[in-house]
């Protein structure tokens, strides 16, 4: 029952009137003040300071207040001090000292405030309120940061970092200094988005500078705006490895290619930004038959790259090197860094080819027949045909001499392995030459244990071959030759060479839209499936022949003679990673880097995204997610779900808020006792 004030007063005493009028004049006195003002201290007992604050009661402070942070104290009884009244306990005030310093730090940061030439502050989160959050600078000046000008769009998480505000509002009044992140956020989606705006209809070349290097290529910061230059955009030569040419920070030129509004992706060239030195060349009148010079930069056994000094290199195959059909190595004619005369034999400038000689320049061998025999010598020959009916008779030199078919099962036995060019490259096989007039057919199915096809774009004439004989064709006088032979007994001990796991070098032999194959040992190929190059489905690497790979295997099979290989699986799975870092109920704090119609991609790491549903975003319905949300914007998520199966990991603001209500549900049936 309630009980009106005037008859409790009416039934105390005289002196306990005025104790209680004095009492409640006193506690509104208290409520009202809080000036700073200098205090005496009294007495330091305990954990209690008494402080003289000239009112009828001493003042009450922490000792901590006068603390260290060594425990050491700061002052001493006697010692006047900075303080403000911020409250009362059975009727004696409650005084701060740090909270006075801190409306001193802020009465000086107003008093030296100037609006036109104020910038961004660097603050943290110190606590928050119903209205928003405490935040303080290096020197200890408290701001507020309402929620409405936190940008936050989650609240939990934030006490402890440090943001960026711009100051909004001054109340010399009040003492007190509003910012906002908000703004400042606005401001830079606003610039950003100018700056994309103009850098993406920007068609001529322009300045950045590198900020990350990754195997796949390399960011560039071109005027606020984050560019890919992937490493097939770097060099005329190819795809080139970044990180042997720049550094962080490196200044470089490059001109904008593409955009994809809905990635959000840019795509820059280095390249384009520089002349193309195929239409340089063709410009300058290069032509089939000049000769140039040129440096032997890389030596392969089928043949040499050269360079031309101007980001272009022309191939040199092994049978363009000497007249010499039985050259078995490069390096027995010409070497690295050696600068050589060629003619060019081939230009092609839209497919970025040029294909050179050495041997054109050099004497042939029929201009030598030339000088020595002229028309009218007799020669000895023999007849080796007579036609009556087109009257012609066929001679032969060579037929003068002993048949080397006959000798030839003298000179060579089954099981025999040898190495010889190529004289004649068919659909069916391969036509080896073992010596003058002594030739053996290498047939298709003899090549390899792999299916084998168009040995035109595999084999050039002149190249080297390894081969085992297997049998005599005495009706053709040729030998049958089989390269595979030479591999039963290797794949017979393959285990003892090559397992699961194993991370092994080789060069690619052969490039396919499908894949490469890289030859690990002579005649032991391993195929790598174009989806084992990157764990980055977006990130479209190229091979050409020669590159040397490393590569994990990930399949040996021994009895269909078959490894498998992947690049990609030499470092762990983007996905793997992030769930060995995230697990489910783990609440973060993260980034939006993608928003789509049904879902936001989040940065769980530098290689993985996750994925939050449109319907774990927020209660509210939204109809498209960009209403409320941009790409940039941090939000509180908790791990709902990580699915192996789909390499996908789930992540939900919603459940956030459901937590958070549920646990207030929990404090209010515990307080109430319900």
């Amino acid at each position: 029952m309630a009980v009106n004030k005037s008859v409790q007063l009416g039934k105390a005493k005289d002196e306990d009137i005025e104790d209680i009028d004095f009492a409640a004049m006193l506690e509104e006195s208290f409520k009202k003040t809080e000036e700073d003002s200098d205090a005496k201290i009294v007495s330091i007992n305990g954990d209690e300071v008494l402080i003289d604050v000239g009112k009828k009661s001493e003042g009450i402070l922490n000792v901590s207040e006068i603390t260290d942070a060594n425990g050491n104290l700061t002052h001493k009884v006697g010692d006047t001090i900075k303080v403000v009244i911020t409250g009362s306990r059975n009727g004696r005030p409650i005084v701060s000292h740090k909270k006075a310093l801190r409306k001193e730090k802020v009465k000086a940061f107003i008093e030296a405030y100037d609006p036109e030439n104020s910038g961004e502050i660097d603050v943290k989160v110190v606590g928050k309120n119903k209205g928003g959050f405490i935040t303080q600078d290096a020197n200890g000046v408290e701001f507020f940061l309402p929620r409405t000008h936190s940008g936050f769009k989650n609240a939990e998480g934030v006490v402890g970092k440090s943001y960026k505000v711009r100051v909004i509002k001054v109340d010399k009044e009040e003492n007190s200094i509003v910012v906002s992140r908000k703004k400042i956020l606005d401001d830079d989606r606003k610039k950003r988005k100018e700056a994309l705006s103009n850098i993406v209809e920007n068609d001529s070349v322009i300045e950045g500078t590198v900020k990350k290097i990754t195997t796949y290529g390399m960011f560039v910061d071109v005027g606020g705006v984050d560019g890919l230059v992937h490493y097939s955009e770097i060099s005329y030569k190819g795809p080139v490895n970044p990180s042997s040419l720049y550094k962080e920070g490196d200044k470089v030129l490059v001109k904008v290619i593409s955009y994809d509004n809905e990635k959000r992706h840019l795509s820059l060239s280095i390249k384009a930004a520089t002349p193309d030195p195929w239409e340089e060349i063709i410009s300058d009148g290069l032509e089939v038959g000049d000769t140039i010079k040129v440096t032997v930069s890389n030596i392969e056994p089928y043949g040499a790259f050269v360079d031309l000094g101007n980001d272009i290199e022309g191939f040199l195959h092994i049978s363009e090197i000497s007249w010499d059909k039985n050259i078995k190595n490069p390096k027995d004619h010409i070497s690295e860094g050696q600068e050589i005369d060629v003619e060019v034999i081939e230009i092609d400038a839209k497919g970025h080819r040029l294909r050179v000689s050495l041997k054109n320049l050099l004497p042939k061998p029929f201009d030598e027949f030339k000088a020595k025999f002229k028309e009218g010598d007799v020669i000895e020959a023999k007849i080796i045909n007579i036609d009556d009916e087109k009257k012609n008779i066929k001679l032969s030199v060579k037929q003068l001499t002993e048949n080397p078919w006959d000798s030839v099962k003298e000179k060579y036995n089954i099981g025999d392995i040898l190495e010889r060019p190529i004289a004649e490259i068919f659909e069916f096989g391969l036509l080896v030459e073992l010596e003058k007039d002594v030739e053996g057919l290498l047939h298709i199915s003899d090549i390899s244990y792999r299916r084998v096809t168009n040995l035109a774009s595999r084999y050039n004439v002149g190249e080297i071959i390894k081969f085992k004989i297997i049998d005599f064709n005495n009706e053709k006088s040729r030998l049958s030759l089989s390269a595979k032979a030479l591999l039963d007994d290797v794949w017979e001990k393959i285990e003892e060479s090559y397992n699961i796991g194993d991370i092994v070098k080789g060069k690619v032999i052969n490039v396919q839209e499908y894949g490469i194959f890289v030859e690990i040992q002579e005649g032991i190929e391993v195929f790598i499936h174009k989806n084992e190059f990157s764990w980055d489905k977006n990130e479209h690497l190229e091979y050409k022949l020669g590159d040397e790979v490393e590569f994990k295997i990930i399949h040996v099979d021994k009895a269909g003679k078959k490894i498998g290989g992947s690049i990609k699986q030499l470092t762990i799975s983007p996905w793997k990673e992030a769930a060995e870092q995230y697990k489910v109920g783990n609440k973060v704090v993260v980034p939006i880097t993608s928003i789509q119609e049904n879902f936001a991609l989040v940065k769980l790491t530098d290689r993985f995204d996750g994925i939050i549903p449109k319907k774990e975003l927020t209660e509210e319905f939204l109809k498209d997610i960009s209403e409320k949300f941009s790409v940039g914007d941090e939000v509180e998520a908790i791990v709902t779900d990580l699915n192996e199966k789909k390499k996908s990991i789930i992540l939900s603001v919603k459940k956030i808020q459901e937590i958070e209500e549920s646990k207030e549900m929990e404090e209010l049936m515990k307080k109430y006792g319900v």
